[in-house]
């Protein structure tokens, strides 16, 4: 067991940093003590900032996304295409496809994949809600962009199973050979990946 170094409200604070992903024990306490040196500069600032988000962040309830409005930004944005919706897992993933600004459409945010072995159903993600805004009317396109795992595929299927029927576009994001990637370090799955989805040129 290791010894405490600091005080009982410092390790406290060692203790919900390491809670953060991406930050383990140690770098937990780096960080810690970065605040601790940086008070005035960084650690009250931050302080103030997570007071401010913990009161006013709210999950959109069209779309899943987190904003400190309800519906977010995203959604009462004019200069959206209303009628493209991408499917993401998460919000970090709808973060991800925003930053790269290839689309300038709507979201809907699952909340995970389907996973039986997990006790994660079909109610336990937010598929239902996504079948209720396709079926008021006004879309065209889905693009499902979740993760190439199984839960993922899974999960992309048993959407398009529940949107069968209704006069909309379904799409997938591609896979296969990243931009810049060299086919030698690529694994044996993104090249078959590549190959199934080929396009003429």
């Amino acid at each position: 067991m290791s010894k405490s170094v600091a005080g009982p409200e410092i390790e406290k604070l060692i203790q919900l940093l390491a809670r953060v992903p991406g930050l383990g024990p140690r770098s937990a306490r780096r960080a810690a003590l970065h605040l601790i040196k940086k008070k005035e500069q960084v650690l009250t600032p931050l302080a103030e900032a997570m007071a401010v988000a913990r009161d006013s962040v709210t999950v959109c309830t069209t779309c899943g996304n987190v904003d400190t409005r309800d519906p977010c930004t995203i959604c009462t944005d004019p200069r959206r295409d209303n009628a493209v919706i991408i499917v993401v897992e998460d919000v970090a993933d709808l973060w991800a496809l925003e930053r790269a600004s290839a689309m300038n459409c709507l979201y809907h945010v699952l909340g995970g994949t389907l996973s039986p072995l997990d006790g994660i159903g079909p109610d336990d993600l937010n598929i239902k809600s996504l079948v209720e805004r396709v079926s008021a009317g006004g879309v065209k396109e889905i693009i499902i962009a979740v993760n190439a795992t199984v839960e993922g595929q899974t999960t992309a299927h048993y959407i398009t199973d529940q949107l069968d029927g209704l006069d909309i576009s379904i799409t997938r994001l591609a896979h296969g050979v990243p931009v810049g990637g060299e086919l030698d370090y690529l694994d044996e799955g993104t090249l078959t990946a590549a190959l199934r989805s080929r396009t003429t040129l």
